[in-house]
């Protein structure tokens, strides 16, 4: 007889794992499947290791500024190694967490695979082979998403995704990063600020194009002055590793034209000194761009066995696991939440929609998860951070918007604190937030209050007597 329960969750990163406990804490008997390693991709291979690492080169970045706050340290410099056992501490401690949460909560947590037999029952086999049946009227799938490789590209020593890159255990001396997505642009930053030479290729005319094209181009200048050579409206054609390093050719979409460029292997010169290009590239004449290692960033796509799906009847198509506002399959009790859903792949969104489906599957009456209420967060230096419509987008729809901008150049606390450049542009329609970027440093803090704020609906007149403490930085969100 299979062990009952009333919701069954596979996969414990962060859209599995809050449905879990939301619904342990509702009274529900809760049970949850976990592969690889709790807190899933988010604290395992993707927000937290990146995260840990970015702390680490922005506090190495930033003493160049310390000198013109009457601070000196002499000979600074960083020991990698030691970088990488913070970023390995951090892993454990969230991974920790999210066992102590589901441990508290009264969750019953089993290691190994977990595999949907029929709707109601799943067969779970442990970590050492033992197989189990459990049985649930509601099973939630949060299976998560896994690095998507371009056709006919393959990871190998040299050619990384994100995965691979976060396992290397020392820094290579030169990078390239094909896509300037938010994970290319974010290890960019990481490794560019630690000397790595880094090339940085994007196939459409700007970075994060889906981000206002002013946070973009404010980026692009800060990533260039750390060296980085970036190169948009170019396609990767063909890669390939050699006996030390990788070589890429590319073309370059608007003109049709072959870039001859190549980063030197050995004795290149460093970024900006010396050599025939500022950012350390070639000019014309030799055939492919070169370096240590490549890192494949174009995209993330939804893990899930197609085979399994199949079998069960499942609606599926190659953006994910079909769902209606209820978070709900086409087959009646069976639920998907998180990155397996499609759409923005963001570890928040998935949390949201595991709550709101356990309240719902709970005795709750939840609302909506609105989608355009979800903030986004690119942790580079400096950040950008975004909840709603950007302009470009505002114009598609045929929104006309009022633009409210404010430059960290006139903030005091900014010009203190020396935290260069950034701007917040809010948007308005009909006197009603509409979108909000921010583009500097703290930008994914500041973007949590404006947030609230359209979920709330609030007008220009209710921001307009927000109070906000003088000095901070915060002062940039006034109106």
């Amino acid at each position: 007889m299979p062990e009952a329960f009333d919701i069954l969750v596979i996969g414990a990163g962060p859209g599995g794992h809050a449905a879990a406990v939301r619904a342990a804490r509702l009274g529900a008997r809760t049970a949850i499947i976990e592969r690889q390693g709790w807190g899933g991709t988010c604290t395992h291979r993707g927000c937290i290791p990146t995260k840990a690492l970015l702390a680490c080169s922005r506090r190495y970045a930033e003493l160049k500024k310390l000198a013109r706050m009457g601070v000196r340290i002499a000979d600074s410099s960083f020991d990698y190694a030691a970088m990488k056992r913070h970023q390995e501490q951090i892993v454990k401690i969230s991974a920790m967490g999210v066992q102590k949460s589901l441990t508290e909560s009264g969750v019953v947590m089993k290691s190994g695979e977990g595999r949907i037999v029929s709707p109601g029952e799943i067969e779970w086999t442990a970590s050492d082979g033992r197989r189990e049946r459990l049985s649930a009227p509601n099973v939630i799938i949060a299976w998560g998403s896994e690095p998507a490789l371009p056709p006919g590209v393959h990871p190998a020593e040299r050619i990384l995704t994100s995965d691979g890159l976060l396992s290397l255990q020392t820094l290579p001396e030169s990078l390239l990063i094909v896509g300037g997505n938010v994970i290319g642009v974010e290890f960019a930053t990481l490794f560019a600020e630690l000397g790595v030479r880094v090339t940085l290729i994007e196939m459409l005319e700007r970075i994060l194009p889906g981000e206002e094209a002013e946070a973009a181009a404010l980026l692009t200048q800060e990533l260039k002055k750390l060296g980085v050579a970036v190169h948009t409206g170019t396609r990767m054609e063909t890669i390939r590793e050699t006996g030390s390093g990788v070589q890429l050719r590319v073309v370059q979409d608007e003109t049709g034209a072959e870039i001859q460029q190549t980063q030197e292997s050995s004795g290149a010169h460093p970024p900006g000194q010396g050599g025939d290009d500022p950012h350390g590239i070639r000019a014309p004449g030799t055939p492919d761009l070169s370096a240590d290692y490549a890192l494949i960033c174009t995209g993330r796509r939804p893990r899930f066995g197609a085979e399994e799906l199949n079998t069960l009847g499942i609606r599926h198509d190659r953006r994910g696991v079909i769902v209606d506002e209820r978070q709900m399959t086409n087959v009646p009790g069976i639920f998907a939440v998180g990155d397996v859903t499609g759409g923005m792949m963001l570890a928040h969104r998935a949390m949201q929609q595991g709550k709101i489906l356990a309240d719902r599957l709970c005795g709750g009456s939840p609302g909506p998860l609105r989608q355009e209420m979800i903030p986004s967060v690119v942790y580079t230096h400096p950040q950008i951070a975004r909840v709603g419509l950007t302009e470009e987008e505002a114009r598609r729809k045929g929104i006309v918007v009022e633009v409210h901008r404010e430059d960290f150049a006139a903030n005091i606390t900014a010009r203190t604190s020396l935290l260069g450049p950034g701007f917040v542009k809010l948007l308005f329609d009909r006197d009603k937030l509409a979108g909000a970027t921010i583009a500097g440093d703290q930008a994914g803090e500041l973007i949590a209050s404006l947030s609230l704020a359209m979920a709330e609906g609030l007008d220009r007149r209710q921001l307009e007597e927000w109070i906000i403490p003088h000095p901070t930085l915060s002062e940039v969100l006034s109106l």
